[in-house]
């Protein structure tokens, strides 16, 4: 049975456009300047900057006009509340499942806020399986984390796809194990010289696709 390990946040699912609205919406109901919210994804990194950092920012450029619990709402719960899952990519996982494939998803971040983001979208009931970097105590690149992945659904890690947005979580994790991998480009042009995915989708339903197609 093959094995098919995503990542969630801007694969899976668009997280950056739910971190959008609720920064939007965290703006609009405080009465504050609504260009701001270019400072905020800036600031926010795809997630990537670390939670701590975040809400000192925002409580140093807002003071008391934000109160703190508004700002933990945000970074906690923000995103998790208003990601949704694409109809194609609902398609292209149900897909892969009919074809035998175990599907996995493989992802950083705090253990409470993905799997909302799992169950708030449905994505519990098309996947075998996750593991989260807070949980299991390593992040991608790292192989524990990849190893994990292919112990929790109990298949083999050998001929396992990856599939994801970071070059260098997503695809370098992949590439130091030796596994085939697409990436989600989202338009953007390949940034590495040192290694290459082995393809390149747009998106996530036709980096599935393309995956299952292989066998």
């Amino acid at each position: 049975m093959p094995l098919l390990m995503l990542d969630l946040d801007n694969t899976l699912v668009d997280r950056d456009a739910a971190f959008r609205a609720a920064a939007t919406a965290l703006l609009a109901e405080h009465a504050l300047p609504k260009t701001d919210i270019e400072w905020l994804m800036t600031l926010d990194a795809s997630g990537y900057t670390p939670k701590p950092a975040v809400a000192e920012a925002m409580a140093d450029r807002y003071g008391t006009a934000l109160p703190e619990t508004a700002i933990r709402t945000l970074l906690d719960r923000g995103a998790a509340d208003r990601v949704v899952l694409a109809k194609t990519t609902r398609e292209a996982l149900t897909k892969a499942l009919t074809d035998g494939w175990t599907c996995v998803i493989v992802t950083n971040g705090r253990t409470v806020q993905q799997e909302a983001k799992i169950r708030n979208t449905g994505l519990e009931r098309l996947v075998q399986g996750w593991v989260i970097s807070e949980h299991i105590g390593h992040r991608k690149p790292d192989p524990e984390i990849f190893h994990a992945a292919a112990q929790v659904v109990g298949v083999p890690l050998s001929g396992a796809w990856m599939i994801g947005d970071s070059p260098h979580a997503d695809i370098g994790g992949a590439n130091g194990l030796g596994l085939r991998s697409v990436w989600v480009s989202g338009g953007r042009p390949w940034p590495e010289d040192s290694y290459r995915p082995t393809h390149v989708a747009s998106g996530v339903s036709s980096a599935i696709n393309f995956a299952i197609g292989t066998t």
